[in-house]
């Protein structure tokens, strides 16, 4: 009887103990509570340690461009000097930054504050007009390059930051989740992948960072969708996963390299399909094929059907731009067409996407 008296109370110093060390954890870390620090799904309610890992990566970009006008009284062409505000993301430690192409296009002045407050005028070292990208140089010494995440890894609903400069308001976080992943055929850029976000992008935050929780980088900010006054909510990133690849090429090359077959495509409807007796949803039509091309080498043709390239099924457009894109001038590409109501096998070596297009 002795010994289980002995137990009990042994046990109930226990109780009374750990509780006495829960009280004091609690009072000193108030966050570990269910609801305090934390929402009903146990997300963090603050994302504080985020923003501090970016934000010093993020910059400031300040432009000037020269904008031609003319006076109703007087047609001589005059000029006056536009201002604008954009953003930068600090890439690399060594002083690059990547930002929107259509922030520094046809600047005549360009300035990038950094978050210490530094100020300096950026080498534009590149830019690639096809995905509103472009590189930028500082020599500042070593700079707090910004942690890169995987855009690949990205699921809808997924919480997000935008850091950026939206209307002068230098260091200005928005927070949303994550709507869409893949997004093309929006006419903002002719290699479209966008993430679409619902983290208000303002002007200003153009080439800023979207972030995750983590405080990796996982998209550019590029543009919202202005289709109406009362459109809210939908913003556009670039992402991060799509920035290495050209951010590696322009460092490499001073430009972005990417395959090119020669012709101008577009989407089949079901009807055109059952019409030309494709079964399936693959396909895209030829409109164009580039007289000189390498298209037109191989003996394509306007109304060809490609059905397949490199053994990929085609169900889009956008999908063989960015299939194509990613060839290598000289790359032997096999496409598998249908024209007259069969098919045959072609191979084409791939050019370097000109420019112009």
């Amino acid at each position: 009887m002795t010994g289980l008296r002995s137990a009990f109370v042994f046990v109930l110093q226990s109780i009374v103990v750990g509780l006495a060390a829960a009280f004091v954890v609690v009072l000193v870390r108030p966050e570990l509570l269910p609801g305090i620090g934390a929402n009903a799904n146990g997300a963090a309610a603050s994302y504080a340690d985020a923003v501090d890992i970016s934000a010093p990566s993020v910059a400031n970009v300040y432009t000037k461009r020269l904008v031609e006008y003319t006076s109703p009284n007087d047609e001589r062409p005059r000029f006056r000097v536009e201002t604008s505000f954009g953003s930068a993301v600090i890439i690399d430690p060594e002083g690059y930054l990547v930002t929107n192409f259509h922030v520094v296009d046809a600047v005549a002045e360009i300035r990038i504050q950094l978050s210490d407050g530094r100020i300096a005028e950026p080498e534009i070292v590149g830019v690639d007009a096809e995905t509103d990208l472009a590189l930028l140089k500082v020599d500042l010494g070593t700079l707090p390059a910004i942690r890169l995440g995987s855009s690949a890894r990205l699921r809808i609903g997924d919480v997000v930051l935008a850091i950026g400069n939206p209307y002068g308001l230098s260091k200005s976080v928005t927070q949303g989740i994550v709507s869409a992943t893949g997004r093309g055929m929006l006419n903002l850029s002719t290699f479209e992948n966008f993430i679409q976000t619902d983290a208000a992008i303002n002007a200003g935050n153009s080439g800023g960072a979207l972030i995750n929780v983590k405080g990796e980088l996982i998209g550019i900010n590029s543009a919202i969708l202005e289709q109406d006054p009362g459109t809210e909510g939908i913003g556009f990133a670039i992402p991060v996963d799509l920035v290495r690849g050209v951010v590696d090429e322009i460092k490499q090359h001073g430009r972005v390299i990417r395959g090119w077959l020669g012709f101008k495509p577009d989407d089949l409807t079901p009807a055109e399909r059952a019409a030309l007796g494709i079964e399936g949803s693959v396909g895209i039509l030829l409109v164009v094929v580039y007289e000189g091309s390498p298209a037109d080498a191989a003996n394509l043709r306007r109304g060809d059907v490609i059905l397949s390239i490199n053994g990929e099924p085609i169900f889009s457009q956008l999908q063989a731009l960015l299939l194509v894109a990613e060839t290598n001038p000289g790359d032997a590409v096999d496409i598998l067409v249908w024209r007259g109501g069969g098919e045959f096998r072609a191979t084409i070596i791939a050019g370097e996407r000109p420019e112009e297009i």
